[in-house]
């Protein structure tokens, strides 16, 4: 017997097959795209926390009026979104196109409850008299968590897109590129704000 034998060559294309399977799921211009939007935040993160060190009492101070229990509820809506979003792409994949459409649904209930409790703080701290210009704690919080917010709504409307797509059937196990890739997009959304909301609401 012969290693050749033992060892026999692989398919042809086997090699190929396996680096695609590699690839990330959904298109990869939108993780390029996913990519440069969390490199942006990295920044935004950074500067915070290089001008927190440099005035920590008044950061201390200003967040210590923050709606924690706001935050707190948004972070679990958010991820619980990002949970239903991933049963919606599982039933899918299994061809349970109604189970996939409820699980959107539920998705974007709980996106929309995000914006919700959002818009109530933002009610909330404007209506103390503070904006950007107040101190550079409100300069970065305001700016960090609206450019944030802008995200969740464009998230929002992709989950639309995904919901109407799906009642068409337009997804089927093994042609879910735009499925995928919207889900990765919201993903994105949960994963910022798992880090904005200690970052900026918690950390001391």
């Amino acid at each position: 017997m012969s290693v050749v034998d033992i060892c026999p060559a692989p398919a042809p294309g086997f090699f190929f097959r396996k680096a695609r399977e590699a690839h990330p799921p959904g298109d990869l211009a939108v993780w390029i795209f996913i990519l440069a939007e969390l490199l942006v935040f990295a920044v935004l993160f950074v500067a915070y926390a290089f001008a927190r060190a440099s005035d920590r009492t008044l950061f201390d101070t200003m967040q210590a009026g923050l709606d924690r229990r706001g935050g707190a509820i948004n972070t679990v809506l958010l991820i619980s979104a990002s949970w239903c979003v991933v049963r919606a792409v599982r039933s899918v994949n299994a061809a349970r196109l109604a189970a996939a459409t409820h699980w959107l649904l539920a998705a974007l209930a709980g996106g929309s409850g995000f914006v919700i409790v959002k818009l109530h703080e933002y009610a909330t701290v404007f209506g103390q008299g503070y904006s950007l210009s107040s101190d550079r704690f409100h300069m970065f919080y305001i700016g960090l968590t609206f450019f944030h917010f802008m995200h969740v709504l464009l998230g929002l409307a992709v989950l639309v897109v995904l919901l109407l797509q799906t009642r068409r059937g337009a997804y089927l196990s093994g042609h879910m590129n735009g499925l995928e890739s919207g889900a990765a997009y919201w993903h994105m959304v949960d994963l910022v704000w798992i880090v904005l909301f200690p970052l900026v609401y918690v950390l001391r």
